[in-house]
């Protein structure tokens, strides 16, 4: 009787450990199942690499269109583009984002440059751990950027010297509003001093700042016409200085003598060069700065040597090139023609910065428009 009792022992014994057996197996096939999920994603290829866009402003027009070309520009070659900025202007934001970027590791960082040594010691910085910087737009020339890719702002102020003397004869006092004292505007003024230079009886009579604001540059130019009596013409270094000034000068009721030229592609430009009120503006290819900043990107990742500088054309846009329909080379369109030395032309067919109306400016009580929370502020 023990005996049978014995054998039933074992016999249970053997069917729970076999039981106990069978759910183990279960649960490394399933371990091994999970497993093999997870690890799935890494057979289908490498991460893409991620690039930082630190714009000078978040919803800028000019920027967003920067931040167009960049996208398309980074889809050709399986790239990730992160764009952000300052929801306003500000340097030291922009900084703080620098430093952001740099801890987060991404592959390579496109920013502006904004004069800075320690802006310029970050991009040191990010070299020192193998993260490319491409400036754009304004230069950061004292740092270890790998590239800086934008208009040649010197070369640009030259080119609005020409077209004022041009359009005023060779005497007279000339005004000037510069956006800010960034390296872009100083740079623009030093081409533009240089070429009236040329022209003894023609000089720089008042320069003054705008901050990047309509209201800001009417009201500077309302006082520079009273000071000054007699300027043939006032210019305007960032994008909303021309509509700033030209309703200056229509309030102190100038525009029979004085000329407004202004820079940047607004569609409120065309309107105010369609009625006389600007005689031209100088336009410049933000989407084609973000097509070319990636491309100069990846041409370093491949170990390749980029040009330091890829320089994006500027043009004049005047009454008679508007009635045209910008048919001789398409001034706002912005699309192929960079005279960087990579001569890659933008084939996604985006239009410039002009074609965004300046649906972002915030309207004041005295019914100025402001450029602070979204005019192009260049």
């Amino acid at each position: 009787m023990s005996n049978r009792i014995w054998n039933v022992s074992l016999l249970l014994l053997a069917v729970a450990f076999l039981a106990l057996l069978a759910g183990f197996a279960s649960s490394v096939m399933r371990t091994r199942e999970l497993a093999g999920r997870l690890e799935a994603p890494k057979a289908a290829g490498p991460s893409p690499l991620r690039i930082a866009l630190i714009s000078q402003e978040l919803d800028n027009p000019f920027w967003r269109s920067v931040e167009e070309g960049a996208r398309a520009s980074a889809a050709r070659y399986g790239m990730e583009i992160e764009y952000s900025g300052p929801l306003r202007i500000d340097a030291g934001e922009q900084t703080r984002l620098l430093a952001k970027s740099i801890a987060e590791g991404f592959d390579a960082l496109l920013v502006q440059g904004v004069d800075d040594p320690a802006y310029a010691a970050l991009i040191d910085k990010a070299a020192d751990e193998g993260i490319p910087v491409v400036t754009i737009d304004a230069d950061e020339p004292d740092s270890r950027r790998i590239a800086y890719v934008g208009t040649d702002n010197k070369r640009a102020g030259e080119e609005m010297g020409r077209l004022v003397v041009r359009t005023v004869g060779e005497s007279g006092g000339i005004g000037v509003l510069l956006g800010s004292e960034a390296i872009n505007q100083r740079l623009r003024l030093e081409g533009f001093r240089g070429v009236l230079e040329r022209y003894p009886k023609l000089s720089v009579a008042d320069v003054r700042i705008s901050n990047i604001s309509r209201l800001q540059a009417a009201q500077q130019a309302e006082a520079m016409l009273r000071e000054n009596p007699g300027l043939r013409a006032i210019v305007g270094f960032s994008s909303l200085d021309g509509l700033g000034i030209a309703e200056a000068v229509q309030r102190e009721q100038a525009s029979s003598t004085v000329s407004v030229f202004a820079f940047d592609d607004l569609e409120n430009t065309r309107q105010a060069i369609r009625q006389s009120r600007i005689e031209a503006t100088i336009v410049q290819k933000p989407y084609s700065m973000g097509w070319e900043a990636v491309d100069v990107v990846r041409s370093y990742l491949a170990g390749e040597k980029p040009p330091e500088l890829r320089l994006t054309d500027t043009a004049v846009l005047d009454k008679a090139a508007l009635e045209a329909g910008n048919a001789e080379g398409g001034v706002s369109s912005d699309v192929g023609g960079n005279s960087d030395a990579g001569g890659n032309s933008d084939t996604g067919g985006n239009s410039d910065v002009g074609e965004n109306s300046d649906a972002g400016e915030n309207s004041n009580t005295d019914g100025h428009e402001d450029a602070e929370a979204g005019g192009t502020g260049r």
